[in-house]
């Protein structure tokens, strides 16, 4: 699966279950060349969802067989130490997203 179908399937669910949702979108800055504008440290989990009962989630998605840049590790690293939630997901856990987006978890 598309990291980009599997982002859309997140947000969704995320909506759905009443979250708000903030992720950045690539540009295309020339033809054939996309680029995510941004002012600070690369790595920054894909996306932000908070919830007024559930508080805030750092996710990044991955393709099954995707791996974490260093730097999105030591983003995810220092927002679990700093006690937010953060996690990787991947299509396979969608269940699992799902339930936790919904409470059940």
């Amino acid at each position: 699966m598309k990291e980009s179908y599997f982002q859309s399937q997140v947000i969704m669910l995320a909506k759905l279950h009443g979250w708000l949702v903030m992720h950045t979108r690539a540009v295309e800055i020339r033809p054939g060349v996309w680029k995510t504008p941004l002012t600070g440290h690369a790595g920054f989990p894909d996306l932000v969802l908070a919830h007024n009962t559930r508080g805030v989630i750092f996710a990044e998605l991955k393709a099954d067989k995707g791996r974490l840049t260093d730097m999105q590790e030591v983003w995810l690293r220092t927002l679990a130490d700093a006690g937010m939630q953060t996690y990787v997901w991947r299509p396979k856990d969608i269940d699992i997203i799902s339930d936790a987006l919904a409470g059940k978890i």
